[in-house]
């Protein structure tokens, strides 16, 4: 009778010990699928965000990128075997400088391609046009604080830009320039003590005289007193 027993108790417990691993087993073998599962989730949704190839056009960072992304500006890049040169949709001499020139002149602060070299030569070719000074000169209250901010830039390429585009701003305009020029000339005082620009900036200050006439000796040294007319 106490085998029986035996025999019946080691039944009795084999049963219970395989239901209590099956019972401690399945929690290992089942958590890490619900674990796993919530990782991908997140990454789902941040990834797209950090790879996204377009992210950087959605947020323009200025005037001219704008426009350009809309098609608003009446010329495009063409790539050049030897070098790049715009093509314009009409004549640059039919374009209207209200609000174009202002646009390109916002462009000059772009870094990125191929807003740098649309923004650069479209603004060089429209001061080429005929009647040039008399389009330009009523946009100059508009124009000079667009080249401020290009002037201060902190990055070399768009000052060395903001520079080309003043001489040819006043080539164009010549002594109409002078009631703004001071508005322009602390910027380029505080770059004239950069040994890397102080050649073209004073460069561009004898540009300034040469196109403003006397007067502008004046404007200039009230700014940087040691300038030296030419």
């Amino acid at each position: 009778g106490s085998n029986v027993l035996r025999m019946s108790s080691d039944i009795q417990i084999k049963p219970k010990t395989a239901a209590q691993k099956s019972k401690t087993s399945s929690p290992l073998t089942c958590s890490p699928e619900p674990a796993i599962k919530p990782q991908p989730k997140p990454s789902d949704k941040l990834n797209p965000k950090t790879i996204d190839p377009f992210g950087a056009y959605s947020r323009p960072t200025s005037a001219f990128a704008a426009t350009y992304a809309k098609g608003g500006i009446p010329c495009r890049l063409v790539h050049g075997s030897v070098k790049h040169k715009l093509q314009w949709e009409c004549l640059p001499a039919t374009v209207p400088f209200d609000p174009l020139l202002v646009t390109l002149a916002e462009g000059l602060r772009e870094t990125k391609h191929p807003y740098t070299f649309v923004s650069k030569e479209g603004f060089k070719e429209l001061l080429l046009v005929e009647g040039a000074a008399e389009k330009a000169i009523p946009l100059l209250p508009r124009l000079v604080p667009v080249l401020k901010a290009t002037l201060a830039h902190a990055d070399d390429g768009v000052f060395e830009r903001g520079l080309d585009a003043l001489v040819q701003l006043s080539a164009v305009v010549g002594p109409s320039l002078n009631d703004h020029l001071k508005h322009l000339l602390t910027n380029l005082s505080r770059r004239l003590m950069d040994k890397k620009f102080r050649e073209k900036v004073t460069v561009t200050l004898q540009n300034l005289e040469q196109y403003g006439g006397k007067a502008t000796v004046a404007i200039i040294k009230s700014k940087i007193p040691t300038y030296c007319s030419i």
